[in-house]
């Protein structure tokens, strides 16, 4: 086919095409350009050179699907937030109920440490006493008894609250464990469960 001078119009009408896309071409190909008579663009082209097919035009309707598409995701997304959101409360309540009981569970703990202190303090004053009255004459037995009775339960007193104590250590350290692991975890693991 001969050489033929086209505008970009006439070049968008022949390959069916807009003249946006001509005019693309035409830069892409890089094809000799001038200025015809009446001032717009010509493009010297040989058509059998070039090789374009036109794309299927794109139906109207594809973009509002793909806007319902979209829709329908974000709908979805915004659900799944406001689950993990309903999540994320109950484990934040599930953490302020956990911090409570270890809470109490030191103050049970002080507690008990406190009272194996005076039981101790209680059973070294007995054996004191007691060492004293042994070394009394003899009417004194019955006093010797009876203190070593006293201090007989003092220590079984002492041993009880020592074993109280180191019950609720444990589970101190292990509420202290849990609440350190539960706070070691990322923030969005916490709420996925």
């Amino acid at each position: 086919m001969p050489v033929e001078m086209l505008t970009y119009a006439d070049l968008a009408e022949r390959l069916k095409i807009s003249s946006e896309a001509a005019r693309a071409i035409a830069k892409r190909l890089r094809l000799p350009r001038s200025r015809g008579n009446d001032g717009k663009a010509r493009i010297t082209v040989d058509l059998t050179e070039i090789q374009h097919k036109a794309l299927p035009a794109r139906s109207p309707g594809g973009h509002q699907a793909v806007i319902a598409s979209l829709k329908a995701k974000i709908e979805t997304l915004q659900a799944e937030v406001a689950r993990l959101e309903a999540t994320a409360t109950a484990h934040r309540a599930d953490f302020e109920r956990e911090r409570e009981r270890a809470d109490r569970l030191v103050t049970e703990m002080l507690k008990a440490t406190a009272e194996t202190m005076a039981a101790k303090e209680a059973t070294a004053w007995l054996e004191g006493e007691l060492a004293a009255l042994r070394s009394r004459p003899e009417p004194w037995q019955a006093e010797i008894a009876r203190i070593e009775a006293t201090a007989a339960d003092r220590r079984a007193d002492f041993e009880r609250e020592r074993d109280r104590a180191d019950r609720l250590v444990t589970e101190v350290l292990k509420a202290g464990g849990e609440l350190a692991a539960l706070r070691s975890r990322p923030w969005w693991r916490r709420m996925a469960g």
